[in-house]
């Protein structure tokens, strides 16, 4: 099996300012993201405090933008929701695998046998009017003893401003951490995810819009899209995200996982079969997230998916 690799190259600067006031600063256990003022993304990378005593430690974890903003200040996400304790703003764990023949599941982490854990924040940078970080993760087998790393990964995330919205591209690049391969059997969801507002749970309060014209969760589950709207109201006010899936990740147009109630949204390339990531080869996935506040608009949209697609 073959998998796209694109490698992205990023400057390093001294200096934590870049084009358009963006700044990108270490506050403590976190990465934010700034335009001026107002927050973009917050990234959590040691794991922090549990938000809430009822929590078990069991889902303590790092390594995720844990809260996302619109231009108006909105927050888009959620984080520890009480419904699915594992989930986070911006993820990207795999649930059903295979690791010399054991099964850890690095998504559904109340069950304890793998968990994803910040290693390292190499830097922050500044280049073309871009400003973000780079940031080191394994995911760790909790089902053997000792516990084993069967992946390392690697985010590049970069924020901009495009004609008044935020914009994060997201790159991960995962590789084995030893001889063994990660097997990424036939399943639903797995790989990058993003959790809405809590305000949005509720089958009527996630709205969706995508590629082919798709509003009904129902219909968008599974089907392969090129990008995806996720939006509903918050503070009486209609904000949302675009998700742009790039041409080059593996089995473009991937298909996605829609969440039939709750405000949940994942790209789920194995849902088309069984897939691996096999030593010696990197696996790259590329998403780009608009953050808007207002109606969703396809042909914006569309646009927005065709300057991402040729950039390489």
């Amino acid at each position: 099996m073959k998998f796209h690799v694109l490698l992205v190259s990023l400057a390093f600067g001294s200096g934590l300012k870049a084009a358009d006031d963006l700044s990108t600063a270490r506050e403590g256990k976190e990465v934010v993201i700034r335009a001026g003022k107002k927050e973009i993304l917050r990234y959590q990378a040691e794991p922090g405090d549990l938000p809430r005593p009822e929590i078990p430690e069991i889902f303590l974890r790092g390594g995720y933008i844990r809260a996302v903003h619109t231009p108006s200040g909105r927050l888009i996400t959620d984080d520890f929701p009480s419904s699915h304790l594992h989930h986070h703003g911006v993820w990207n764990p795999w649930t059903k695998t295979e690791f010399e023949g054991r099964h850890p599941d690095f998504w559904n982490m109340g069950n304890g046998t793998g968990t994803v854990e910040f290693v390292a924040l190499d830097g922050i940078w500044e280049k073309d009017g871009k400003s973000g970080f780079t940031a080191r993760h394994r995911f760790v087998d909790l089902s053997t003893n000792p516990s084993k790393v069967a992946l390392l990964e690697t985010w590049n995330i970069a924020a901009s401003l495009s004609g008044g919205n935020h914009v994060i591209d997201f790159t991960s690049t995962q590789t084995c951490a030893s001889p063994s391969p990660l097997k990424l059997p036939e399943y639903r969801y797995g790989g990058f995810g993003f959790r809405g507002n809590a305000a949005w749970n509720g089958a009527g309060n996630c709205r969706f819009l995508s590629a082919s014209g798709l509003t009904d969760r129902t219909k968008l589950n599974t089907s392969r899209e090129k990008w995806c709207w996720v939006g509903g109201e918050v503070d009486g006010k209609t904000c949302g995200v675009t998700i742009l899936c790039h041409p080059g990740n593996f089995r473009f147009p991937q298909p996605v996982r829609a969440h039939p109630d709750e405000p949940f949204f994942c790209y789920a390339p194995q849902q088309l079969g069984e897939m691996e990531i096999v030593p010696g080869v990197k696996y790259t996935a590329r998403y780009r997230l608009v953050i808007a506040d207002g109606e969703p608009d396809a042909k914006l949209a569309e646009a927005w998916w065709t300057e991402y697609a040729n950039d390489r």
